[in-house]
């Protein structure tokens, strides 16, 4: 079997990892994760979305994230936008790249943005013209793609029925989510399938949450189909507000463990981002929701 030699990650944490914290994390905070991700070697930092502060109050300070960074040269910002209005606000912090959602799911499309996928996709339409105008990449988030809380299984037909609108609007690249980390490596390989009769390999990328503890092994299911782009939080951050039990994402800090022991290169400093996880989760008061950072940092403490 010939897997990927290198494997691109972006991490979700500032913007999916943060989004439904309760307690407040102000932009300094969130703008010293974002420091501490590129110095450990991310490349893609999805950093923080345009919607209404009513719906997601803590992403009421966009502009002032943006506008606080240090970008380094080579490394990838990509934001959320869920609509024109917040498209045109992200375009005024020069996003590198902009983040569209859909789901596979036409109960989870109703409770999330109370439309179907149908609409959904034509709601985002003009926010994705509008980008590749303004010379912006867009990239498509497929959540509930193995899942979903309202309808359970999805048909891998779903899937590349969603990819398929996606690619006819204009999205470069898409996610496959499995939003509430109910897929085992047989299921997310159909999901994936699917979506690589709409998108070729390159431009799909892998995020799975952990709540049944199948993310890696998921990892492993994607990588044999020689996807090489996946998503991640750093310190497993995250989760659906819209997905009752779901917990994080896959923690950035075990993925990389696990392709660095495979001998695939991320171009990351495991030491650094578990630096950068511990930071985050001392402030927000709890320990790290990464396996690995909690054993490294054990062995540390000797």
């Amino acid at each position: 079997m010939s897997l990927p030699t290198r494997v691109q990650l972006i991490d979700v944490g500032p913007r999916d990892g943060l989004q439904n914290e309760k307690q407040p994390v102000p932009a300094a905070v969130k703008i010293q994760l974002v420091h501490r991700l590129q110095a450990a070697g991310l490349t893609e930092i999805e950093v923080t979305s345009y919607v209404s502060p009513k719906w997601v109050p803590q992403m009421a300070d966009n502009h002032e994230v943006m506008a606080g960074m240090q970008r380094q040269a080579g490394v990838r910002y990509s934001v959320l936008t869920p609509n024109l209005k917040g498209f045109e606000a992200a375009l005024l912090d020069q996003p590198d790249e902009i983040v569209v959602f859909g789901a596979a799911s036409e109960a989870f499309s109703q409770k999330n943005i109370n439309c179907s996928i149908a609409e959904s996709i034509e709601r985002f339409a003009p926010v994705v013209a509008a980008a590749k105008a303004a010379g912006v990449a867009v990239r498509g988030a497929m959540s509930c793609t193995v899942g979903c809380p309202y309808e359970g299984e999805i048909a891998p037909e779903r899937v590349a029925y969603l990819a398929g609108l996606m690619k006819g609007i204009g999205v470069q690249r898409v996610d496959v989510a499995d939003t509430i980390g109910v897929g085992t490596p047989r299921k997310v390989q159909a999901a994936l399938e699917a979506t690589l009769k709409h998108f070729g390999v390159d431009h799909i990328s892998g995020h799975f949450h952990d709540t049944y503890g199948q993310a890696l092994v998921n990892t492993m299911a994607s990588l044999e189909l020689g996807v090489w782009n996946f998503q991640s939080s750093v310190a497993g951050l995250g989760g659906c507000p819209y997905a009752k039990g779901a917990t994080g994402n896959v923690a950035t800090e075990d993925v990389v463990y696990l392709l660095h022991g495979m001998g695939i290169q991320t171009g990351i400093d495991l030491d650094a981002l578990v630096d950068a996880g511990q930071f985050i989760s001392e402030f927000l008061g709890r320990p790290s929701g990464s396996r690995v950072a909690r054993a490294l940092l054990a062995k540390r403490a000797g």
